[in-house]
Parts: structure tokens; C-alpha cells; sequence
């Protein structure tokens, strides 16, 4: 039984809040099948080296450090363009780069295309916010943004489960090359969702872009600083923890995944229940709850 939350929605207004989910949960697929893998990656690619996993490690520092260029790009580009184009080729870019990663002669070319990889990745995110919030009822944001924020583990246990089920038939780069998938949710994009009703309404230029930001810009500063704690936090963690289960345990690519799923049930579950309170209790108060 859906929430009256979800009730309320329209078709046209799910499937946009649908296409988002898909985007950022696969977003976050491309991006974790990475870090199941970088031992299996140096072992390629530096054999001779004891610290080999440390250098193929820059590979996800790079795609984090060019996540807030992309985000911004394609932030400008979505206020100027509109919603969905930007998003419909926000995730073309990040599934081809992702992919392309997977046929890397060497660790250089790997470093290159995941650092792009991260100016895609960080347009995905804002750009699909933005539709799906100016799309859905004012009444329905907290139990939607839970259901968004839930995407992200979701693609966490999606590349957790093809490193469990199908990363030894397969190989490493046989996973990198299932990043293509999220080329395919395009087709969605382009024929059951329609562009933000309230970009339409707006359609701000570059430069009243600039002045909204200006107009607030400590609520700006602040929610950076929010968002680099938690990501702090997050990132902290997660991206090394399969790594960690690699040279601390020893444990094998198929029981690192099946570790990955069990933490990321939990994130899931946690996204869906503190966006639900979140509607009934405020968002500060989950925020500092959570």
C-alpha cells in the first residue's frame, strides 16, 4: 500500500521521481564496481609494486575531486537547457566513460577516463534533484527525496551483487563494461518524462542564476559544508571498506560483494524510513536524528 504521500502523485510525476531514482542509482553502480576491484586492477596493472592498490586508489580520489566541477557544469547547463536534456546526456556521458574505463590499456588512461567519469557523475545528483522536486507536490518532497537518497545504496548493492554473482566469469573488466547499462534509462527519459513544469515557468539566464545563489548565499555555504562533512563521512568509509576486506581479512571478490549487500540493505532501509519521518517531523530534526 503506498504512502498518501506517493498517492498524490500523478503518473507523469512518478515516472519522473522513477527516472531519477534509476539515474542516480546507477550513477552510484558505475561508480562502486570500481572499488571492488582495485586489487584485481593493480595485479594487472603494477605487478612489481607493493603499494600498487594505493595508486589505482587515485582513481576514485580523482573522480570525487571532479564530482563538484561536473556538478556545477551541468547545474548551469540544466537552469540555461532545461532539466532533462542535461540529464538525458549527463548519463550517456557517464555510462560510455564508465564503460570505456574497462578497456584501459594502462593505469594513466584509467586515471584520465575516471576523472572525467567524475564530471559526469557529479552532474547526475543536482540535475535529477532539481527535475524530480520541481516536478512532484510540495507535500510529497520529504518521502521522495527518502526514496532519491535511496538510489545510491541501491546502486552500491547492485555492483555489490555483480561483484558477488558474476565478477569471476567475468573479470574486472568485464564489470566495468556492465557500465553501459545506465545508457539504456535514456530511453525512459525521452518517452514518459516531461520537462520541470517550474523551469518552463522560468527559464533562468546564466546570470540570474548567479544572483539566486548571491541572494543566499550563507544557506549556499552552509549546505556545501553539510553535504563535504557527510560525503566525509561516507567516503571515508565505504569506498576503502572493500579494499580493507581485501588486505586486512583476505577475503575473495565474491565474499567482499556479499559483505557490500548486507550494508547496503541497511542504507536503504535507512533512506526510506527517515525521508518518510522527515515529512512528518521536519527535515532538521532527521538531519541531526540521522
Amino acid at each position: 500500500m503506498l504512502l498518501p504521500e506517493l498517492r498524490a502523485l500523478t503518473v507523469k510525476q512518478r515516472n519522473v521521481v522513477l527516472a531519477d531514482f534509476l539515474g542516480w542509482t546507477l550513477d552510484a553502480f558505475d561508480f562502486f564496481l570500481l572499488v571492488f576491484i582495485i586489487p584485481e586492477v593493480a595485479a594487472e596493472f603494477l605487478p612489481e609494486v607493493p603499494n600498487g592498490a594505493t595508486q589505482v586508489g587515485l582513481a576514485v580520489n580523482l573522480t570525487l575531486a571532479m564530482r563538484p566541477v561536473g556538478a556545477l557544469l551541468f547545474g548551469l547547463l540544466a537552469d540555461r537547457f532545461g532539466r532533462r536534456p542535461m540529464l538525458t546526456i549527463d548519463i550517456l556521458c557517464y555510462s560510455v566513460l564508465a564503460c570505456l574505463s574497462g578497456f584501459s590499456p594502462n593505469l594513466t588512461t584509467l586515471l584520465v577516463l575516471r576523472a572525467l567519469f567524475g564530471v559526469a557523475m557529479g552532474g547526475e545528483w543536482g540535475v535529477g534533484a532539481s527535475l524530480a522536486m520541481e516536478t512532484i507536490p510540495e507535500k510529497s518532497r520529504g518521502v521522495v527525496s527518502g526514496i532519491l537518497q535511496a538510489g545510491y545504496p541501491t546502486g552500491f548493492l547492485l555492483a555489490s551483487l555483480a561483484t558477488a554473482l558474476v565478477a569471476k566469469q567475468i573479470g574486472w573488466r568485464g564489470l566495468l563494461f556492465l557500465s553501459v547499462i545506465p545508457a539504456f534509462l535514456v530511453l525512459f527519459l525521452r518517452q514518459r518524462v516531461d520537462e520541470s513544469p517550474a523551469w518552463q515557468e522560468t527559464k533562468p539566464t546564466l546570470i540570474e542564476s548567479w544572483k539566486a545563489i548571491l541572494r543566499h548565499w550563507p544557506l549556499f555555504l552552509f549546505a556545501i559544508a553539510l553535504m563535504t562533512c557527510f560525503n566525509f563521512f561516507s567516503h571515508g568509509t565505504q569506498d576503502v571498506y572493500p579494499l580493507f576486506l581485501k588486505e586486512q581479512h583476505h577475503f575473495d571478490l565474491a565474499t567482499r560483494g556479499t559483505i557490500g549487500i548486507v550494508f547496503n540493505i541497511g542504507a536503504i532501509i535507512g533512506g526510506l524510513i527517515f525521508g518518510s519521518w522527515s515529512q512528518r517531523i521536519g527535515r532538521r530534526a532527521i538531519v541531526i536524528a540521522a
